[in-house]
This record gives C-alpha cells, structure tokens and sequence, in this order.
C-alpha cells in the first residue's frame, strides 16, 4: 500500500512538473494553403499540428479569399467558406485556435509587385511619387522596402475593415492579426495628411483603431513587435526595430495588443521589453533550431522567476514561417533536410 501511495505521488508530481515546464502557447504562423492544398492542410492539423500540442494558428489570408465584402480585392484562385470551414472544423476539434492574418498598414508592396489593396485603390498610397521598379533591388534610392497606406487617408479603414470583420467571421475568430512588422514609410513628407506628424504617434493611431475596431466585436489584436522596440539603443537595427522613432508608440498604444516578437539570428531577451510595460508576449522562431530552443528555454526561466503578475504575460512560442504551405510541407516530409530551415526548427521546438 505505502508503495502505491508513493509510486502515486511521485507520478503525479512528475506530471505537475511537467505542467509547468509547459508553455501556454504552442504556435505556429504560415500563409494559408493554396485552394488545391486544403485537403493536405486539414491532414498535416490532423497529423502533425494536434499530436504536437499545437494550440495557435495565425494563418497569412491576406486576399487569397473570396470576400463578397470588396469582390474587386480577391485575389487568383481564392479560399472559400467551403475551404476556411474544412480548416475550422479540423482545428476546434483540436481545441486550436486560429488568429487570420491581413498585413495592414505597412507591406503593401512586395519586391516588384504592389499589393492588392494598392492596386484597386492607389489613391491610399502613403508614398505615391515612389514607383515600383521592374527589378527590385535593395538598397535603393527611395528606401523602398514595402509599401504603406496612409493611416489618416478619410476612406481606408472602411475598405480594410471591412475585410476585417468578413475573415474573422468566416473563420469563426476570436483574434486578427494585423502585421504592422517593417513600416518604413511612415509620416512621410510628401504625403499630405501625414507630414510633419510625429510617426510614434501615427503608429499607435493606426494601431489604436484597429484594435478598437476589433473590441466592438470582442476580438483581440495581434501584431509583430518589432516596430515597438528602439533600434539604436539596443543595437537591433532597422529590421528587427524602430530606426524611425516609432518605438515610442508602446507607451501610447492600449495594453491588450497580443505582441508577437520575432528575432531569428539570436535569442534577443525583449519579451522583458513587453512584459515589463505591460503586454503578453510570444517570441517567434524561424529557421534556426538551437536559436529557437534557446529562445523556448529562456521563456520558461523568465515564467519561472517572474512575479505573479509578470509570469502569465509570457505566453509561449509562436514558430514563423515566410514560405508558402505546399513548401513548407516539402521542407517537413525530406528524408534529409537542412540543418536549418522553417520545418527542421518547427520539429525541433514541438516534439510529437
């Protein structure tokens, strides 16, 4: 009897332990499947996503689905309900909870194509006189990096919320997340609503409407955190920071954003960045494993040293990947992949 009674407690208390070692959030973001590979993504959620514990989805929709709201904005071969439903289904009966993606305000352009959104409507172009080359190259004269709309344009958040609410509904969501990651063009000179503005409080404005569009609904919004961080003071740069001052916006900003900060070349500490000024946090991954598991491990001691209002503001791990499904399944199923890459470090963070 004293065996089983000890045999018991030891069992159990291995499997507290085990609980706290466990992350809130297991997530992962990629663009939403081609039409043709809905079937193999309901699979790999099925397969691969629930026996890892997954319990996050961001998927990238952007305009590949069938929006009655603006049909002038759908892009080739969109999504439909039929495809989203087949998604939602085989995530609620994993508990997984999807968070659709639409970049606003910054990414409106990528390389030598311009966006869907500046396309129809040109006249929400933050930079205008700023053509899009034929070949593309970095760095250039213009400091194109991606297009911006202009976040006081009278008529673009009708258009861009409209989109909104239709993909937050078709997928039954709770959460939208809205990008805002590498807004270089912002408050630009040339613009004239924008000019002269002070670009933190630009920022925090555009982020400020969407979340209090989001909040009539009772849906939380989520962007990337790098704008957020001061890049000349902690030396992170202009990609993974603020060059342009907008860092200023995380003291005007309301403190339910849902941050999402990425850092992919080294496990920078800056979930204590968010944490400490009041948000939740998830760090996100790329394509580095060891950076990845050293980015998990840290989040775990920060939970376990933090007070008890700071400990539950660490939320977990969100892996990111920048390809699309159908390539990130091929980089999943090789027999012999690359040491480092978006699935190699995917499987090093979520063990089945």
């Amino acid at each position: 009897m004293k065996r089983t009674v000890l045999f018991c407690f030891l069992f159990f208390t291995v499997l507290l332990l085990r609980a706290q070692d466990e992350l809130p959030l297991r997530g992962l973001a990629i663009a939403a499947p081609d039409k043709e590979n809905v079937g193999l993504f309901v699979k790999f959620i099925n397969e691969q996503l629930a026996p890892r514990k997954i319990n996050t989805l961001v998927l990238r929709v952007d305009y590949n689905f069938e929006y009655t709201s603006h049909p002038e904005l759908v892009g080739e071969n969109p999504l439909t309900q039929k495809d989203v439903d087949a998604i939602v289904v085989a995530c609620q009966s994993h508990n997984i909870q999807v968070v659709p993606q639409i970049n606003l305000l910054g990414h409106q352009s990528w390389a030598d194509k311009i966006g869907k959104l500046l396309e129809v409507y040109p006249e929400f172009d933050e930079t205008p006189e700023v053509k899009i080359p034929e070949e593309y190259k970095w760095p250039n004269a213009d400091g194109l990096y991606c297009k911006s709309y202009c976040p006081l344009h009278p008529e673009v958040h009708k258009v861009v919320f409209d989109l909104v609410d239709e993909i937050t509904t078709a997928f039954k969501a709770d959460a939208f997340h809205a990008g805002m990651d590498e807004v270089f063009y912002i408050g630009m000179p040339n613009c004239p609503r924008c000019n002269g503005r002070d670009k933190a409080e630009l920022f925090a404005g555009e982020v400020t409407k969407i979340r209090n569009h989001l909040a009539k609904t009772n849906k939380r919004l989520w962007i990337w955190g790098d704008r957020l961080i001061d890049g000349k003071t902690t030396g992170l740069g202009m990609w993974e920071a603020s060059m342009n001052n907008t860092h200023r916006a995380i003291d005007l900003i309301p403190k339910d954003v849902m941050i999402c900060d990425w850092h992919y070349e080294r496990p920078d500490p800056t979930a204590i960045h968010f944490a400490m000024n009041g948000f939740d946090v998830a760090t996100c991954s790329w394509r580095k494993p060891q950076v990845a598991l050293e980015q998990q491990e840290m989040l775990k001691t920060l939970r376990k040293n933090a007070t008890a209002d700071m400990k539950p503001r660490y939320k977990g791990m969100l892996h990111t990947s920048w390809t699309s499904f159908s390539n990130f399944l091929k980089m999943f199923e090789e027999e012999n992949p690359e040491e480092d890459n978006d699935a190699t470090t995917f499987k090093a963070l979520f063990k089945k």
